[in-house]
């Protein structure tokens, strides 16, 4: 059984939905992202002790904090590369960014390679079920450029400035800019 529950975000952030399995969390997504095909939604609503976890969890980083505990979280179907990008992410510190290029250049160098793809690095982050717990919106393009994130251009810069970035420092390619007006 899957369940679900909604968690409501402060202004300026779409709702965002949580899934679980019963036990771990599962998937944490925005409501309106464009890419939902990872994630169950129609599941069983029912408060569990997960999502109470999640949402003490949201609460403090919605507050502008960095989070002390991480809620418990179960990621299926990951290949040893997207573990590898994953563990990546999960080591960007709260308020800073890297790059699909400074991450493909991590794994190149740990499996010994030349180069590593970051196109590829970019499919591994977009796959993340997990967001913002897994801080794939962390993730940019080279020279800070805005690009790839699947729960919406607009929550990615939200979440950047609460993590108290200066926006200034980033652009959005024209092909991300959708009909939603966004302010850097």
């Amino acid at each position: 059984m899957i369940y679900q529950w909604k968690y409501q975000t402060p202004d300026g952030f779409s709702d965002m939905l949580m899934n679980s399995d019963g036990e771990y969390l599962t998937g944490l997504w925005f409501e309106d992202s464009g890419y939902t095909a990872k994630h169950v939604i129609n599941g069983e609503e029912k408060e569990l002790p997960v999502f109470q976890e999640t949402t003490r969890w949201l609460d403090q980083y919605f507050s502008g904090k960095n989070p002390d505990f991480t809620p418990k979280y179960r990621i299926k179907n990951l290949t040893a590369f997207r573990e590898e990008v994953i563990g990546i992410m999960n080591e960007i510190p709260f308020g800073k960014t890297v790059t699909y290029g400074e991450i493909a250049g991590k794994i190149a160098e740990h499996r010994g390679l030349k180069r590593m793809s970051a196109q590829a690095v970019g499919g591994a982050v977009g796959w993340n079920p997990i967001c913002i717990i897994v801080p794939c919106h962390r993730v940019v393009g080279t020279n800070g450029s805005l690009i790839g994130y699947g729960g919406g251009m607009q929550n990615k810069i939200a979440l950047l400035a609460l993590e108290g970035h200066d926006m200034s420092k980033f652009s959005i390619p024209s092909e991300q800019v959708n009909k939603k007006q966004i302010n850097l």
